[in-house]
């Protein structure tokens, strides 16, 4: 890895500060109390040409790695855009890894365009209410007929659903029990979220607010075999395409988080006067806001590890995961932290700090559990016994 000056770095970093400025805490606030879709900013991300980041160039995209989306999560949510920001943008900057490396040359050309040009709104649906972190577990089900497939069931935690096209769906087309390994028999499908045989229903929720998340009933919803994605019954190796990755960018939007919480806490200590003097003398506000410093910038140096070696094609589950475990963590304890400086200030919607605390929690959450990625540590990288 090289930690030298990298002019295509610095400008993304620029580029997107100055668009995210135009979306103050304010904008941010608003929409996380009226529960909207922040379209404006959604807007602004397609004019910027930020959408199909990771797009090969030879369907209009950036034909950029994990290192540059990763860099322009983190600018949005450093800029107090948090996961309402990250969200709305995430699966157009980087989503489309399956379709990207599994998908057929119809499905790439019929759809990785229209991605680009900010018209195409897609939900990823792979977890279920009796299934959770447990993939294999799922219990939709594809059956064929004629001409493509016909899928039932139920999906949950499914984002923007409610503005969503089409549905990056995980289903089962062989069951778990007639295959021979618990990762064969599921296939996954690009489909149509056809709202005549899906049922959206919209999930109240701590944060993250501007941005919808939902349970999905799926009746009969039609597939044809031209939306399949990569080979049937090899589904669970598809999605694996861009779980690392995924792993990497959110990580990224857990240190932005975290930079925004001290950014914002260090002016109130700053600016803030008790007892005659600014709060930030106190070693009881400095400490915590230094640690929290301290661990972001650790974590960060973990996430470009992992994004380099992602972008060089070189294995790097143990790294993806740390990185992982590691923002989350540092970005709740400085949103934490960052809370506790404003005292009773912290705990009102006026200096923002709130929205930042609630929207950091979600990353020790998701995607995927700080518990599940101690449990993958655990078993592949020291070779203890599997424990669940």
């Amino acid at each position: 890895m090289d930690f030298g000056a990298d002019t295509t770095h610095d400008d993304i970093r620029a580029a997107v500060r100055a668009l995210c400025a135009k979306f103050p805490d304010d904008y941010w606030a608003e929409h996380d109390d009226s529960q909207e879709f922040p379209w404006e900013f959604y807007d602004a991300v397609v004019q910027g040409g930020w959408l199909g980041l990771t797009v090969p160039e030879e369907y209009g995209g950036g034909g950029l790695g994990v290192t540059e989306a990763a860099i322009v999560e983190q600018e949005i949510a450093a800029s107090g855009a948090g996961m309402g920001g990250c969200s709305a943008v995430h699966i157009g900057i980087f989503g489309f890894e399956s379709i990207i490396k599994h998908g057929s040359e119809d499905l790439k050309q019929r759809f990785l365009p229209r991605l680009v040009a900010g018209d195409l709104h897609v939900s990823f649906a792979v977890t279920e209410p009796d299934a959770g972190t447990d993939t294999t577990t799922i219990s939709t089900f594809a059956t064929k007929v004629d001409g493509g497939w016909s899928i039932s069931g139920k999906k949950v935690w499914i984002t923007k659903a409610q503005e969503a096209e089409r549905l990056i769906i995980l289903c089962r087309t062989a069951p778990r029990s007639a295959s021979p390994k618990r990762t064969d028999g599921m296939t996954l499908f690009f489909a149509p979220m056809d709202r005549d045989r899906v049922t959206i229903r919209k999930i109240p929720k701590m944060g993250r607010n501007a941005v919808d998340t939902n349970e999905l009933f799926i009746d009969e919803l039609f597939v044809p075999d031209s939306d399949v994605i990569g080979e049937v019954g090899n589904g669970f190796r598809t999605i694996l395409a861009g779980l690392n990755a995924e792993r990497v960018i959110s990580a990224n939007a857990a240190i932005g988080i975290g930079r925004a919480a001290v950014r914002r806490a260090t002016t109130y200590a700053q600016e803030r006067v008790v007892f005659g003097r600014p709060i930030g003398q106190n070693q009881a506000i400095a400490h915590p806001l230094a640690k929290a410093l301290v661990q972001l910038d650790a974590a960060d140096l973990v996430c470009q590890k992992a994004a380099w070696l992602i972008d060089n094609g070189l294995p790097a589950g143990k790294e993806a995961n740390e990185a992982k475990y590691l923002a989350a963590e540092a970005g709740f304890f400085a949103a934490d932290s960052a809370l506790g400086a404003h005292g009773g200030y912290g705990y009102s919607k006026e200096y923002h700090v709130e929205r930042y605390f609630r929207e950091s929690r979600l990353m020790r959450i998701a995607p995927i559990s700080q518990e599940m990625v101690l449990n993958y540590v655990a078993e592949h990288v020291l070779g203890l016994p599997r424990s669940y």
